[in-house]
C-alpha cells in the first residue's frame, strides 16, 4: 500500500505540537476547462514545533493520533 504524501503551506501553529496544513489542489472544470482551485486543511502532527506559519512542509498520512490528526510533518522544504 502506497504512503499518501501531500506538500502544503502551514497556516496556524496557535496549538502545541500540531500545525494546520493547507493543500491546494488544482484541476481543470470538468465542463468549462477553467482552472478551479480547491484547498483542504489537514491538521498535522509537529513533534518539534518546528513548523511556523509560511512554511512549506511536505506532510504524510500516520495512524489516529487524535480526534481530528491523521497526518504528521516529514520535512520541512522552506522556511
Amino acid at each position: 500500500m502506497a504512503i499518501k504524501e501531500r506538500v502544503g503551506l502551514v497556516v496556524s501553529d496557535k496549538m502545541q505540537k500540531t500545525v494546520v496544513v493547507a493543500v491546494e489542489n488544482r484541476a481543470p472544470h470538468v465542463r468549462y476547462g477553467k482552472i478551479v482551485v480547491k484547498t483542504r486543511r489537514y491538521k498535522v502532527h509537529d513533534e518539534e514545533n518546528a513548523c511556523k506559519v509560511g512554511d512549506r512542509v511536505r506532510i504524510q498520512e500516520t495512524r489516529p493520533l487524535s480526534k481530528t490528526k491523521r497526518w504528521q510533518v516529514t520535512e520541512v522544504l522552506t522556511k
